[in-house]
């Protein structure tokens, strides 16, 4: 007589409980990332915004300085934090908007705000004069 060999019921439920309690506890760190994804969107598009800022403001110093500009190295003048999708290579990302504040003068500073739109989180980057 041959012998049945296989798991018992109890044995499968056993692991169904053991998935079902792993599920639970993954699942929650699934949906946060999401969040965290968002926020470092976010991020970026500031940095990306503030370098911009920094090379228009180096080519408008060049410029000052005297120091002929070839091609598309010329600066663009921006008076304001929400002109900087002007010198974004692609413009600002869809899904953002710039607060308005006032940077004037030539190497003048201000604290621009950009804000996520879906979420309406806000990240800050160093607005540079460059008239």
């Amino acid at each position: 007589m041959k012998q049945q060999s296989g798991f018992t019921l109890i044995e499968l439920i056993a692991v169904i409980v053991i998935l079902g309690i792993l599920a639970a506890t993954a699942l929650p760190r699934f949906v946060d990332m999401s969040d965290a994804a968002e926020v470092a969107a976010l991020d970026g598009v500031a940095g990306s915004l503030g370098s911009a800022m920094a090379m228009n403001y180096a080519a408008a110093v060049a410029r000052s300085a005297g120091i002929t500009t070839v091609g598309t190295t010329a600066h663009v003048p921006i008076t304001n934090c929400n002109q900087v999708g002007t010198i974004l290579v692609g413009g600002l990302p869809a899904g953002y908007t710039v607060a308005s504040g006032a940077i004037a003068t030539l190497g003048s500073t201000a604290t621009c705000v950009v804000t996520q739109t879906s979420s309406t989180r806000t990240a800050n980057f160093q607005g540079i004069g460059a008239p």
